[in-house]
């Protein structure tokens, strides 16, 4: 019994093994991100206010807001998050760092915002 113990903690170590992400990773959700976002905003620009009249309608438009909206803070997120990762570490005041995550997130916006 007890090798059969030992050999199911072994096959549970094997399978739980920290797996490496691949090196592009950041850079693939990222121009994911962006893709979704600007398609996102293309169905919202091709989209035409009197139809807002009838209901019916408000469902492609609703759904671009919410894809758009959460790729968009996705996309903020791990911009900030990588310029954060560049900074030293042990930062103990909590409200520099939080100041400096809203500069992050402004800036970020400001320069999404500006391309269009």
């Amino acid at each position: 019994m007890t090798e059969a113990a030992h050999s199911f903690e072994s096959l549970l170590r094997e399978a739980l093994t920290p797996v490496e992400p691949p090196a592009d990773l950041a850079e693939r959700l990222e121009g994911t991100l962006e893709s979704i976002t600007e398609m996102a905003a293309d169905e919202l620009e091709a989209w035409e206010l009197s139809a807002m009249r009838d209901p019916r309608n408000w469902a492609r438009p609703a759904a671009a807001v919410v894809a758009g909206t959460a790729a968009g803070t996705a996309l903020l997120l791990l911009r900030a998050r990588r310029r954060a990762a560049g900074t030293s570490p042990g930062i103990d005041d909590v409200r520099d760092t939080a100041e400096r995550a809203m500069r992050d997130v402004a800036r970020e916006t400001r320069r999404l915002l500006g391309e269009r």
